[in-house]
């Protein structure tokens, strides 16, 4: 009954809301790549004694008036840390400065200010002269020993020839067409859903993800992404991103983690992450987690006191990825549902 009920939730969270391609090619495509990579990294999670987790968020929208991060990740951060603390696993979130201020409003909104350590990213400006080692070690001062790794709605950057090449599944025929198609410039580099090069706007927080890689820190890694260009996408085939997403030979992502959660939109995975780790916990309690109206209360003030926006039209709205708020918080719903009957 638990491996059902953690397909239903990871069935739920997998729709493609956005018609952003996830399953455009039937043979091969995002969602059903790594099948069974939703119930792993709840298994991880749950399973793991004295778990504690860092939370990576926070996207840049460069067309919002001004730039501002988007409602498509710290909301989800968020949802994260009020689900997981209770059960006694270590939650620390991290972001950029642009996000930073939504997520501190958050956490004291949620009552878990002193619970949950906020972690900001490096500046760009900061992060050039240190070395991946410097970078992971002041991370990992304010953060604290891990277990888990998971970037959330994280965009990471894109292919080289020789990310490609490290990629099983890749041949000579992949290279040449991504040499052929994507400028030089625009490699290992990230990128909007647009296209948009927005590298020199984040803290290369990808840097984290390589060396918890290594599998001597025996950190468990996480991505969840909603579009080809998110930390963990680089676990997929580039060729697979390139067919099924638009401007996914550009855009897709170079960095793999273990365990890839992809879905409709990026919040959806964290709830589907949340539940599936309440589940298999043997979590029954009543909470307010799945409270919709919870969810829009606590959206609404970090849209209007953080300054977040909405990633497609760059407006400060109470919407996620241009969904209309019931369409958005309709897997929320259904996610309830689930546990009740679990």
């Amino acid at each position: 009954m638990t491996a059902a009920a953690l397909d239903m939730i990871r069935d739920i969270i997998q729709e493609d809301v956005g018609n952003r391609g996830l399953r455009s090619d039937p043979s091969m495509n995002l969602i059903s790549a790594f099948p069974g990579d939703f119930a792993a990294a709840c298994e991880s999670l749950a399973t793991t004694s004295n778990a504690a987790a860092a939370i990576v968020t926070g996207f840049y929208i460069p067309h919002a008036l001004p730039p501002s991060g988007e409602t498509d990740g710290p909301l989800g951060a968020l949802f994260l840390a009020r689900a997981l603390t209770p059960l006694g696993i270590k939650v620390v979130l991290s972001t950029d400065s642009f996000c930073a201020k939504a997520l501190e409003i958050g956490l004291a909104t949620a009552g878990l200010r002193k619970a949950v350590p906020l972690v900001v990213l490096p500046s760009v400006e900061q992060a050039g002269p240190m070395s991946l080692t410097d970078y992971w070690n002041a991370f990992m001062e304010r953060s604290g020993p891990l277990t888990h790794l998971i970037a959330l709605e994280r965009v990471g950057p894109s292919h080289t020839p020789e990310s490609l090449q490290a990629q099983p599944a890749t041949s000579i025929a992949d290279i040449q067409q991504f040499l052929s198609e994507v400028p030089a410039e625009h490699h290992d580099r990230c990128h909007t859903m647009r296209g948009r090069d927005i590298t020199a706007s984040i803290s290369p927080a990808h840097r984290l993800f390589e060396i918890a890689g290594q599998k001597e820190r025996g950190i468990v890694t996480i991505g969840i992404g909603d579009g080809g260009n998110e930390i963990g996408m680089g676990k997929i085939p580039w060729a697979v991103i390139r067919r099924n997403i638009p401007n996914g030979g550009l855009v897709a992502c170079r960095v793999p983690t273990d365990h890839l959660i992809v879905c409709g939109v990026s919040n959806w995975g964290a709830y589907g992450l949340a539940s599936g780790v309440r589940l298999l916990r043997g979590d029954s309690g009543e909470t307010d987690l799945f409270d919709v109206d919870r969810e829009e209360a606590l959206l609404e003030i970090m849209v209007e006191r953080g300054r977040l926006v909405d990633g497609v039209s760059g407006l400060p709205t109470v919407s996620v990825d241009g969904l209309p708020l019931e369409r958005y918080l309709e897997p929320l719903k259904r996610l309830q549902r689930v546990r009740a009957s679990a």
